[in-house]
């Protein structure tokens, strides 16, 4: 059986491309259409993926072809110096494999952003995606029995989140730098990929948890640490140091103490937080929280609905 290639959107500045993907033994077998019991056959046979490791993958960058192999998990990063600039916007990159006597070549698409003033980091699960996170039978539930074609978004959040990738711009065709960092995992992938296509959400680089490969896995889906969060998003925020951030999350897990943290150590970075509340009634350590960075001179934003927060980004000036 041949390998599978599986590129990621990727990202570039001045300097520097960042690419990566994952080479697997098997395809994912997932159909975005199946209902009930044949979804949850699919969405369980995406953390039943296999990878290969060490497997030689080379990236086609102008006239050069640079070579790399995977690293245990079978996923591959190239980050490579750029000796002259690429244009702004939405750029296509080509890697491939080589198997047996075949080269087996993908495309995906990087961004490298046009000079503005706002990058957004959006949380996924509980943020735009109705995943009842708080209650874990239920997520468990709605992930196996519902497909891609049947989950909602929030009420309001695709003009929110449509109006803050084109804050700042006159023309409609230049889109902000825009990611979704989960701890979903890379098996999830195709699937977010997918579902925000359906809803017109903004295209993103999405920057996830490490892949995993066993049936038990599944069932920690989107738990235990989320350290990995704070790390992407921080290397974000020295990646594109120029830009003043809007971050967006929740209250159902650790997303305001993450942004807190993020806020202390980037001062003058992080224009606006906003945080969905998703039970009946706001947290109180949350306020607390959130408050404390009101006072580091963030404008912050802990709303039900996202008209609540379309309405506050209008009063601050992000969007018009």
């Amino acid at each position: 059986m041949k390998p599978i290639l599986q590129l990621y959107r990727g990202y570039a500045n001045e300097q520097e491309l960042i690419v990566m993907g994952h080479v697997f033994k098997n395809d994912y077998d997932y159909d975005f259409q199946k209902k009930s019991f044949k979804n949850a056959t699919s969405i369980v046979n995406l953390f039943q993926i296999k990878t290969i490791k060490n497997f030689d993958v080379y990236l086609k960058l102008g006239d050069s072809e640079i070579h790399t192999k995977t690293l245990n998990d079978g996923y591959f990063k190239f980050c490579i110096p750029l000796e002259k600039a690429f244009n702004f916007g939405w750029m296509e990159y080509e890697v491939s494999i080589k198997y047996e006597n075949e080269i087996i070549t993908s495309t995906a698409s990087f961004i490298r952003p046009h000079n503005g003033n706002v990058g957004i980091i959006s949380d996924i699960d509980d943020t735009f995606l109705i995943s009842h996170t708080r209650n874990v039978f239920k997520k468990m539930y709605i992930l196996l029995f519902k497909n891609v074609n049947d989950r909602k978004v929030f009420k309001d959040v695709v003009p929110h989140y449509q109006a803050l990738n084109s804050a700042g711009r006159n023309n409609k065709d230049e889109q902000n730098a825009f990611f979704y960092i989960s701890s979903s995992e890379w098996n999830l992938y195709r699937f977010i990929v997918k579902f925000t296509k359906i809803h017109q959400l903004p295209r993103a680089v999405i920057l996830l948890k490490d892949i995993k490969t066993g049936i038990a896995d599944f069932f920690m889906s989107g738990r235990g640490n989320h350290n990995h969060k704070f790390d992407k998003i921080k290397h974000v925020l020295e990646f594109y140091p120029n830009l003043k951030y809007v971050l967006l999350g929740d209250d159902s897990q650790h997303d305001p103490f993450l942004y807190e943290q993020i806020c202390k150590i980037f001062p003058v970075t992080v224009k606006a937080v906003y945080i969905r509340q998703t039970g009946k009634y706001p947290k109180e350590n949350i306020k607390e929280i959130l408050k404390n960075l009101e006072n580091l001179e963030v404008s912050v934003c802990y709303f039900k609905e996202s008209s609540e927060a379309i309405m506050h980004s209008k009063s601050i000036g992000i969007i018009n």
